[in-house]
């Protein structure tokens, strides 16, 4: 599967993004899917991630109450929506996906990637 993320930019501190990830196949419900960042000289970290049907959302403790994951299966598009934005929340942003979800949390449980998005949050 191929992924397409999008909706990166500059905002200050304080306000919100969207970022959105498309998937090539019309089967893109077969796909647990997630959303990871990284900074320069930093590994990459898990964000969120989201069950195949969407029922089941997880967030690192970094973002909790303030990112919102989701996806629209009709459409093969997953999201997050990112609200009160900290300069620390500046990273490139990756959209991941694999058929399984045995380590929904690390980056080596997801096989495909999208080629990121940059989120730069000024103070």
């Amino acid at each position: 599967v191929q992924l397409q993320a999008y909706g990166g930019g500059l905002v200050q501190a304080g306000g919100s993004l969207r970022l959105s990830c498309t998937a090539s196949e019309r089967t893109f419900s077969r796909y647990f899917m997630g959303w990871f960042r990284q900074t320069p000289g930093k590994e990459r970290e898990f964000v969120a991630s989201i069950s195949w049907s969407g029922g089941i959302t997880y967030y690192a403790d970094s973002v909790k109450g303030r990112f919102t994951i989701s996806r629209d299966n009709a459409k093969n598009t997953v999201s997050l929506q990112m609200n009160s934005l900290k300069p620390e929340d500046t990273a490139v942003y990756y959209c991941a996906a694999d058929e399984d979800a045995i380590r929904r949390r690390t980056p080596t449980g997801f096989r495909y990637w999208g080629q990121g998005t940059q989120v730069t949050v000024s103070s």
